[in-house]
Order: C-alpha cells, then structure tokens, then sequence
C-alpha cells in the first residue's frame, strides 16, 4: 500500500487516489450485488462450509492487495441467506437499504463520538431527532426519550431494567413479570440477563387466535400477589415471530393501570405499521404503554443491527441507566441535548442515528408508508391464496405481514409425527427452488410454514412465484404420499 506522502511511510494511511480507488471498487461491488439481488438464489449454502473453512487463519504480516480481499468477500457474500433479496421470506427479512449504507460510511469515515453530545453536537442532534420521531409516532409526550440499540434484544433488555429500576426494590428476586406464551425469546433472555430467576417469568397463555387471554393475565397477577410475589411488568405483542398476532393493547394498559404495572411493547417486527392506518387500528392504546421496542433494521428495512426502545418518562430511562465516571467530568452534562450514555448499557458505539436520519430525509416518510403498506397487502393475497390450494390448512387471517400455514392431507389419516415429516419435506422442497426461502416454527406442538414479507425489494411478482412453487410443491407431496407404497 503506498500512495504519495502516505503509503510506505505511514502504511495505515492511504493516500487520495489510494482511497479512490480502494472506494471505486468497493462502489462497483455493492452496484453489482443489489443489481444481482433479483436472479440470485433465496438461499445459497452449497460449499458455504468449505469457503468458510478456506478463510480461517491468522492476518499476514504484510498488508495485501484490496482488491484481492474484494474478490474474497464477494465470494464469501454469495454463500448463506440472501437476506437483501426479494425472495427471502423467512424469519423476519432485513432489507438494507443503500442509503443506510452510505450513511455509514460517512459515519464511520469521520468516526465521531455520540453517545455523549459535547463530542459531537449536531450529529447528537440527528439521534435525538430520530427518536424524538419515534416517540411522536406513537403519541408519546414531552418528557419521553428513547435509544438506538444494536437491535431487540437489547432494546427490550434496557426495557426490563428500566421497569424493574421503577417499580421493584432493589432487592427484586420476588418480582414477577408476565408476557404471553407467543413473545419472542429476547424478552425471556433480557429478563435472565436482568437478574430474575425462572420463577418470576410468568408465561400466559393465549387465546385461538394467538393474542394473551387477558383473563388469565388477570388470574395470575392475582394469585402471585397472594402468594406474596410482587408482579411489576406485562409484555404486549406489537406482531409476534410466529404468526404476526397482535395482543389486545388497550386492554392490557386498563390491566397495568388497574395492578400497577409497567406495560412493555414489543413491536420489533411490527412496530413500525403504526405508520399505517391498518397499523394505528391494531395498536389502538399503544400510547398509553411505558415502553415500546422497535426494529428500524425491519420495519424500516434498515441493515441489521438498528434497534430502538423509546420510553414514556425519559426519566425512568436515565434513573435505570446512568453512572458517574470520574474520568468523563469534562464533559457537559445534559441539558438541551441528550447524553445517549446516560439512558443505555453502551458508553462506545457507532453513530447509528444518521442510518435512520439518513434514508428517512433521502426518500421521505411517505415512502416507507407506501412499502409497508405493500406488505400488508401482500400478505392478505398470499393468505387468500394459499387457503385455495388443497390440503393446506391456513389458520390465522394475518394481522400484518406473516401468514403461518401447514400440510394437513384431507384424509386425516396422518399421525402427528407424520404430519411433521410431511411439512418439513414441504418446507425442503420450497426452499429447493432457490427462489423463495421460508422458514418453519412450532405453534401448538406443530411444525408450521410461514411467510413473512418485510423487505422493499419483494414485490407482487415474487410473492405470486411463492405461491407457485408452494402450490406445485403441495401438489408434488399429495402425489406421492398418495402412490402405492413399496
């Protein structure tokens, strides 16, 4: 690497046209690659293992060629999940956009510090605008505050925290928390990490359609304060992973208001329909919550790796949070901006605000509106379709943009264990078109499919070819469960 004054002298410093040129390729790399994201493969693992075992070892002692690393990682990039693509259904898509990118790029090149707002004023500016956004989106007042997180997870770990800082002593080993038998594992993670024992989590179940059963919420939040315990918070489901059911919000805020109770939502997957009207109808009385989780790098379509928690009273976030450091007292305290590091687990991080700001000012809200509202749509024609094929059950009408469905041939004359051989080979032979990747999960003890279309880049035509290929694969296992048997 040398490049005029820098290069030979100063090896970690390139030189302009050195980083031209290393910024050119990498440039007409990514061009390439999301030009290539409709023909690529869904999924494409097939000598994954291999590449992977290939790249291991130790970094050279002298500095190699960037073009020669380029060409390794595009070879590395086309094996795994092609998460970016139009075709990828499974879990919850992460589209990426390609202004976030850039955004990062930008953040990363000037590599100033956030988290505290003396070092950098105007981009801690930025953050605040993207959560004083949030806060607004779902009818919070002034006062509440939020944080962007490195995703749910620690959004709603932060979020567990906070409630236990608010309403528990600190020695909380009796509170207990309920969410429903539906919620991601994230928050059943976040409340181990915060200390409680398996005891004080308190799994309800759900009603047919997969909401909590407030009744039952009711039931045991009574028994556990006769048992002496001290029920402190409740989870709601803004969409869960499954099949995107959306609790009853407006009812569990009358309960949290009722026992004492901080109301956490978690709307990582679907917190960002609110943009909607479909959306807004579904959360009724979510501004009435303590807290909600938001995933920016999925209803935003942002890369992975942006979370966010945005809380009612900022200042419950700050108590949960804040420490003093000697070390940082030269720095201003917070006043008319916000010092991130005093509401967050995190001190060091990246600028993730200008990955939201960025695409937001770049295209406009109204914009994000419309592909969310896409998603809704296609969902409902994947459901509308699917139930017409023979031999698939599609149970649940989706709520937002997941449609959960399983092989069930109308001779009923399969066995539990069987049905779940059958729809797993349903699920390989879907995934072996390489056109579309779905994934499964387990809902009542059964192995069920699932769609779930959250990306910009899937459209009407891919979803048509989805059902297609379900079809024709569903086709392809009555037949053969149906010829004679050897």
């Amino acid at each position: 690497m040398g490049d005029g004054e820098g290069g030979a002298r100063h090896p970690l410093e390139p030189g302009p046209e050195e980083m031209r040129s290393m910024g050119r390729q990498a440039l007409e790399f990514l061009v390439r690659f999301v030009e290539g994201l409709p023909d690529a493969p869904a999924s494409d693992l097939e000598g994954g293992l291999e590449l992977a075992r290939e790249l291991r070892g130790a970094p050279p002692e002298t500095g190699q060629d960037f073009g020669a690393f380029l060409r390794e990682f595009e070879a590395a990039a086309a094996k795994g999940f092609n998460t970016a693509g139009p075709g990828y259904l499974a879990f919850i898509p992460g589209g990426g956009l390609f202004a976030a990118a850039l955004a990062d790029f930008l953040s990363l090149g000037v590599n100033r510090f956030v988290n505290l707002w003396t070092a950098a004023p105007a981009f801690a500016q930025i953050e605040l605008n993207v959560v004083r956004w949030l806060c607004d989106l779902f009818g919070y007042p002034e006062g509440s505050l939020g944080i962007l997180t490195s995703g749910g997870s620690m959004a709603n770990f932060s979020a567990i925290v906070t409630a236990r800082r608010a309403l528990l002593p600190e020695d909380f080993q009796e509170g207990t928390l309920y969410a429903s038998e539906q919620t991601h594992a994230s928050v059943w993670k976040g409340a181990m990490l915060a200390g409680f024992p398996s005891r004080a989590m308190r799994r309800v179940p759900v009603t047919p359609e997969l909401r909590v059963d407030v009744d039952a919420l009711r039931e045991m939040v009574a028994k556990d304060r006769a048992d002496g315990r001290r029920p402190f918070l409740v989870v709601a489901n803004a969409g869960t992973v499954n099949t995107g059911a959306v609790d009853p919000i407006e009812d569990l805020v009358a309960v949290a208001r009722e026992e004492g109770l901080w109301l956490h939502v978690d709307g990582a997957y679907g917190g960002f329909f609110q943009l909607t009207e479909r959306g807004r109808r579904l959360f009724r009385g979510i501004e009435g919550s303590d807290s909600v989780t938001l995933d920016p790098h999925k209803g935003l379509f942002l890369p992975y790796g942006t979370g966010s928690l945005i809380v009612r009273e900022g200042v419950r976030l700050r108590e949960a949070h804040q420490v003093q450091a000697e070390y940082l007292q030269d720095l201003t305290p917070q006043g008319e901006l916000v010092n991130f590091a005093d509401h967050s687990p995190e001190l060091s991080r990246d600028f993730r605000g200008l990955r939201v700001w960025l695409p937001l000012r770049l295209h406009g809200v109204g914009a994000f509106r419309a592909a969310l509202e896409e998603k809704l749509d296609l969902a409902r024609y994947v459901y509308r379709e699917l139930r017409e094929v023979p031999g698939l059950e599609v149970p649940w009408e989706p709520e937002l943009s997941i449609v959960a469905f399983r092989y069930a041939p109308e001779d009923g004359g399969a066995g539990p264990e069987e049905l779940d051989e059958l729809n797993a080979r349903l699920l390989a032979e879907v995934n072996a078109s390489r056109r579309v990747f779905l994934s499964s999960t387990r809902i009542g003890g059964r192995l069920t499919l699932r769609v779930c279309i959250l990306s910009h880049r899937t459209h009407r035509d891919r979803v048509e070819e989805a059902v297609e290929i379900v079809r024709g694969a569903v086709e392809r296992l009555r037949a053969g469960r149906s010829s004679p048997r050897g």
